[in-house]
């Protein structure tokens, strides 16, 4: 006689990038297998291959076969892929996450181990769940921030190695050479509590208070609240936005700043104000598209694997990696200051 469904065992899919970071997961991977299936699962593995949106084909495959839990094992963008292939539909697995990237922002919201695969793995079999909430941007979901604007651009050409220690604020690190290049942009943003017409060098909507590795952009952000933190950076030159960006990193004194608009949203539409004005979508940390793009806070729609007791900890511990980020951003405001500064606040560029 044939055992129903619901008296199987419990089955896990492992989606694995099997070039994230320093390949760590093709060496724990059966270290990994052995604890998820001490946990109760049935477990396999698949590793993801450079066609396009690998990882999102096989997530959804596997929850549409029953799965009941999808582990997403690499960086941001595994992870991004993985919430994209589930989330339409309307019986999702549970999600885990084993970081194996460069970049590991949403681990580090979650207080997942961001350097251990097998630690991760063990809170996947303690089985520790909560409901998060995800992005949707159009028809794209996110799981951390989205963003638009020129400094959310200028992202998009920082090194490799220089973006994994910072994330979306990977500019900061580059400043002498990137913020002369800064360019406002004309938008019309619409959020719950209002509308804003005008100049802004950025506009970020984040789900975590994990930016980059600096608790202190969203001090305040709630992984289940149904709500994006809203920041609307409206100074268009150089010395206002070296201010914004040290207080940042002195405490997040910059919520209560006149220069920023700081508050909290279900929903976005954003679109420049000028037809002719390209208005770019950082969704992730990658590009998402041009605006206009509506974004829709979908509250606790998918139940996460996670250090759940460590969550509430907000102590503010800034890692090594960002340390060393923020002694690149000291010296990009060392070398901005030898080169001086306009009347109308811009960079007067030396001559070479």
């Amino acid at each position: 006689m044939m055992m129903g469904r619901n008296q199987m065992q419990k089955r896990c899919r492992i989606i694995y990038n099997p070039t994230s970071g320093r390949e760590a997961m093709k060496n724990d991977l059966v270290e990994i297998l052995n604890i998820l299936e001490a946990a109760g699962y049935e477990t396999s593995a698949f590793a993801t291959t450079p066609e396009p949106n690998s990882a999102q084909n096989e997530a959804r495959r596997a929850a549409l076969a029953g799965f009941d839990v999808i582990v997403a094992a690499g960086g941001d963008g595994t992870i991004n892929e993985v919430v994209n292939g589930i989330a339409p539909l309307e019986q999702r697995p549970k999600l885990g996450i084993i970081p194996a990237g460069t970049t590991n922002d949403y681990a580090r919201a979650l207080k997942i181990p961001r350097e251990d695969p097998v630690a991760a793995a063990k809170f996947i079999a303690q089985g520790d769940t909560f409901k998060i909430d995800i992005g949707l941007a159009n028809q794209a979901y996110f799981v951390n921030i989205a963003g638009g604007g020129s400094l959310t651009e200028l992202t998009y050409g920082v090194p490799s190695r220089v973006k994994s220690l910072f994330g979306y604020l990977a500019y900061l690190i580059k400043g002498a050479e990137i913020l002369p290049r800064m360019k406002p942009i004309d938008m019309h943003l619409e959020y719950d509590e209002g509308v804003y017409d005008g100049k802004a060098s950025m506009f970020l909507l984040a789900l975590t208070n994990s930016i980059g590795g600096f608790e202190q952009i969203v001090p305040d952000a709630s992984l289940d609240d149904g709500k994006f933190t809203l920041i609307i950076v409206k100074p268009s030159n150089v010395v206002e936005m070296l201010q914004l960006l040290t207080m940042v990193l002195n405490g997040g004194k910059h919520v209560d700043d006149d220069r920023i608009i700081y508050t909290k949203t279900t929903k976005l539409i954003a679109k420049p104000i000028q037809n002719d004005e390209k208005l770019m979508i950082n969704i992730d940390g990658e590009y998402g598209g041009d605006a206009p793009m509506e974004f829709t806070n979908l509250k606790q729609h998918i139940e996460i694997f996670a250090n759940v007791k460590a969550i509430p900890d907000m102590q503010r511990k800034m890692n090594p990696d960002v340390q060393e980020a923020k002694d690149y951003f000291v010296q990009g405001v060392e070398d901005l200051s030898q080169q001086g500064v306009t009347d109308d606040g811009m960079i007067k560029m030396r001559k070479e």
